[in-house]
């Protein structure tokens, strides 16, 4: 991943300089501009920031500085070099507060609070999910055993909800081996802005990194660009100007039902990232708008909680389902707006 570039001292030519990254490229590459190639073999990596990287003579290719339309060719050497040292990536163990629903020497159920960052990544190097596992898994196990967390799916920063966690490389793959055939079952809860024509739906749309913003997945106007995705939902409650729905995942894609809501005029309630944080629906005047903005402040992220988790047990065998009651401020804003429907003509 390349972070973002620190300003340089352009006088200083005895400036120390660190590689980040090192690639060599392929024999058999065809012609290929490196901010493209390399958008590719680093993880997480935007256009934006490896341009920006270039332009301060941080990417070389065979120890020379190249611009972004520089075109790679097969054996030459990548470096991108910066004027920090890297940042050490390995995990260490940090003491959170973790709501574990169920846990035996296999796997840990979650109950994840909203805010917390499950993985490691830019701009998140302490502080997640995979941390405070860490420590709690090895608090009481002798010095010569260690037991590493493996993630079997995650849910976005500011979703709460379950998560199933393994806690060795077997119970991992066939784990892994239920998502792979979607027999698991996860059923999410999330308030969507507007009404619903049919109390039930399903949306089978294929998703891709926004073009405009690669923080986002949208539906691509080519549906060969995207991965294969569907959602089904069922209407729970009709507030008129919002609802709340149950969405089923058939697939798991990153930020599945914020992006398929999104795609069919729904969006998430306060999901600022889709457009939810804006009012889509409801009256003009300006009770209402103070009313919504109120219940903003109430749950100031994606009304989205991950409900229903269920799968087989990689040891017993047997199913085991587990369900996770909706956090105080979901509750919360739930509440104010069925009162609100009550005692107002919308």
């Amino acid at each position: 991943m390349v972070e973002e570039t620190q300003e340089q001292d352009n006088s200083s030519s005895e400036e120390e300089l660190y590689e980040h990254h090192q690639f060599t490229v392929d024999p058999g590459q065809s012609p290929l501009r490196i901010d493209k190639y390399l958008m590719h073999k680093i993880q997480n990596a935007s256009r934006t920031k490896l341009q920006a990287a270039m332009r301060n003579n941080s990417v070389l290719v065979d120890d020379k500085p190249v611009k972004p339309n520089f075109k790679v060719k097969p054996n030459q050497e990548i470096s991108i070099v910066l004027p920090y040292p890297p940042r050490d990536t390995t995990v260490h163990p940090e003491e959170l507060d973790i709501e574990y629903v169920y846990q035996d020497d296999d796997l840990a159920i979650i109950n994840k609070q909203s805010g917390i960052v499950v993985h490691p990544g830019f701009n998140n190097y302490t502080g997640t999910l995979l941390h405070g596992l860490l420590y709690d898994f090895n608090k009481t196990i002798l010095p010569d055993i260690k037991i590493t967390p493996q993630l079997a799916h995650r849910i976005d920063k500011n979703t709460s909800g379950l998560l199933v966690v393994a806690k060795h490389e077997d119970c991992l793959a066939h784990l892994a081996n239920q998502f792979y055939h979607h027999t698991i079952e996860r059923k999410y809860l999330a308030l969507v802005w507007g009404n619903f024509e049919e109390d039930h739906g399903t949306i089978e749309a294929p998703l891709a990194r926004d073009n405009k913003d690669r923080r986002k997945r949208s539906v691509p106007a080519n549906p060969e660009l995207g991965k294969h995705a569907i959602t089904h939902y069922k209407v729970l409650e009709n507030f008129h100007f919002c609802s709340l729905i149950e969405c089923k995942l058939e697939t798991g894609r990153t930020h599945q039902i914020r992006a398929h809501m999104a795609h069919i005029g729904h969006p998430i309630f306060a999901d600022e990232r889709y457009g939810g944080d804006k009012i889509w629906k409801g009256s003009r005047h300006a009770k209402f708008k103070q009313f919504i903005d109120n219940c903003f402040k109430i749950i100031p992220r994606q009304a989205l909680h991950a409900q229903v988790l269920g799968f087989e047990h990689p040891k017993t065998k047997k199913e085991v389902y587990f369900e996770a009651e909706l956090p105080s401020d979901f509750t919360l804003v739930l509440e104010k707006i069925r009162d609100y429907v009550t005692n107002n003509t919308l």
